[in-house]
């Protein structure tokens, strides 16, 4: 096992009242460094808006089942703020969602019906394949984006769709 000897003796850090300037500040520093490694969000995950547009261009559903490209942005970000590894438990509702489009694990994936034929874990990578994949499925139900809420409230009527894909290169 290495030895660290940071070469501070207690002749070096005594003051006449006791106290240890040097090392007082020594354990300031190492204190807020800890501190800091535990607040820093951990937002590695989440992708970029034109990251995702991209991806899901890729995927095909830029028009798929008549939903522009801007309207799964815009879905994306209502759902997960971009984070394809998110998963929130429903107070409410008693299910999981799951990914970029938070889908519930009652209905999709494997810790309920499985319409999706996935495991639940699977929609949690950030490559989208998986996500992508079973939201086709859930769109092609008779209601199509309707089945989240958050596009109906925050993406079905609104005039600025096009926003979403502002800058981006697909």
């Amino acid at each position: 096992v290495p030895v660290i000897s940071v070469g501070i003796t207690c002749d070096s850090v005594h003051s006449p009242g006791g106290r240890h300037p040097e090392l007082e500040r020594m354990k300031a520093s190492m204190v807020l460094s800890l501190i800091g490694y535990l607040v820093v969000p951990s937002g590695a995950a989440v992708l970029g808006r034109c990251v995702v547009a991209k991806k899901l261009h890729e995927g095909g559903l830029s028009d798929f089942e008549g939903y522009s490209l801007e309207n799964w942005v815009c879905l994306a970000y209502f759902e997960s703020k971009f984070n394809p590894t998110a998963a929130y438990d429903s107070l409410r509702g008693g299910y999981t969602g799951y990914g970029l489009f938070q889908i519930r694990n009652s209905d999709w994936c494997d810790h309920g019906k499985n319409r999706c034929h996935v495991s639940c874990s699977a929609l949690l990578n950030p490559n989208l394949k998986e996500t992508i994949e079973c939201a086709k499925k859930i769109v092609k139900g008779k209601r199509g984006m309707g089945a989240w809420t958050s596009w109906t409230l925050n993406c079905q009527h609104s005039d600025t769709l096009e926003r979403w894909l502002d800058g981006c290169k697909l």
